[in-house]
């Protein structure tokens, strides 16, 4: 086969070449002709494919948390602006650029995994054309875009467990089996636990989307989202089951190799988001508790801190004389203080200057207070 540009040749020759390499990786050690190889490739170029859109995947994620914070927001302005569409578009498309919400990055991994789903989709099923010539139907098999026809004999004469072809599926006419070197009855063996498995991994993978919206308080009671989330835990996995019957066997390999990853990836996913939601907390709450830091005050003295908190100094009440407690000119200034704790005495040996105030730590001199010892400064005489 050529590549042309007006073709779907750009999808199909990447898609190809991924499982080219994974099989000729596996046939290595397993034999180019072992179907299991050729399985495994399939499993492979699924997690390949899974694991370059892993990044997209965060963005989607996080997009969607986005959103959902915003939705309130959303609703207010549909209901302020519901007479005026284009003032309700630039305000919407204000508010997700205020938000760092790009409606696209939801939509892009399924975008991005769709072209792949259909490329593996026609390799496989060329893999039935090829072997009997292509469409000129020249009478022997033909490449396959990165498979040389020794890889299209191969892939046709691989069968599972000897009677299931992974270009057969189950809707397939007993001749059209049979020129497959495959029969129905292992066919039904193989396909049904695999359509049966793939239809609960679908499942799973549903009901871990549901519980995360729960988790976040985003699940929804009642509406169409509530119908949806519905249709993503029941319909679609009962869609696989029915769908299978018409997917080729190494179709039904990818599909549950997919849903496999995606609910291993959405676990993964979720322990990402839940650590850095966890380290976005601890700064603000380290930026709460710098907010109740204070500067201490000359004179003050410290309070008994609460738990994890530095301790507040408030200011110690002096009087004229020095003396501490607020004492006035009548020397009452007991009274004040009688109610509150009792400080320890200082000794006799470290009694303080007038002017000077301790409050447990280093002294500092009242303003205006002159130095203890120092000499009075004579008045010059006129």
């Amino acid at each position: 086969m050529t590549f042309s540009l007006w073709s779907l040749d750009f999808i199909y020759y990447p898609v190809s070449g991924i499982m080219w390499v994974w099989h000729k990786a596996f046939g290595f050690f397993m034999g180019y002709s072992n179907p299991w190889a050729w399985v495994l490739s399939v499993v492979f170029l699924v997690f390949t494919l899974r694991a370059i859109l892993f990044k997209p995947f965060m963005k989607q994620m996080d997009s969607q948390i986005k959103m959902q914070a915003i939705q309130p927001e959303m609703k207010r302005l549909r209901e302020k602006y519901k007479d005026d569409r284009q003032r309700l578009t630039e305000e919407m498309m204000k508010l997700n650029k205020e938000a760092g919400v790009n409606p696209l990055a939801s939509c892009l991994p399924a975008l991005l995994q769709a072209p792949a789903f259909i490329g593996l989709y026609h390799v496989l099923r060329n893999f039935i054309l090829s072997y009997s010539g292509g469409p000129s139907q020249v009478g022997h098999p033909i490449n396959n875009y990165f498979f040389p026809a020794s890889d299209v004999t191969s892939f046709h004469d691989a069968l599972l467990f000897g009677g299931a072809s992974l270009s057969a599926h189950l809707t397939m006419s007993t001749p059209d089996l049979t020129a497959l070197g495959a029969n129905r009855g292992t066919m039904l063996w193989v396909a049904i636990p695999l359509m049966i498995l793939a239809a609960i991994a679908t499942h799973l993978t549903s009901r871990r989307s549901v519980a995360r919206q729960a988790e976040l308080g985003t699940a929804a009671a009642s509406g169409q989202m509530a119908i949806m989330q519905k249709l993503m835990l029941w319909v679609f996995p009962l869609a696989v089951v029915v769908i299978g019957w018409i997917y080729p066997l190494a179709l039904l390999f990818y599909w549950l190799a997919n849903n496999t990853w995606t609910f291993g990836q959405l676990w993964v996913g979720h322990r990402i988001q839940d650590r850095k939601r966890a380290e976005e907390e601890k700064v603000v709450e380290a930026a709460k508790e710098s907010a109740t830091y204070s500067t201490p005050k000359p004179g003050a003295k410290p309070k008994a801190p609460r738990s994890g908190q530095r301790p507040v100094i408030s200011p110690t009440p002096v009087g004229r004389d020095g003396s501490h407690g607020g004492a006035t000119k009548d020397g009452a200034g007991s009274a004040s203080t009688s109610s509150s704790p009792a400080e320890p005495s200082t000794p006799q040996s470290e009694s303080l200057p007038p002017g000077m105030i301790s409050s447990n730590g280093p002294r500092t001199p009242r303003p205006g207070a002159r130095p203890s010892g120092g000499k009075p400064r004579k008045k010059k005489k006129r």
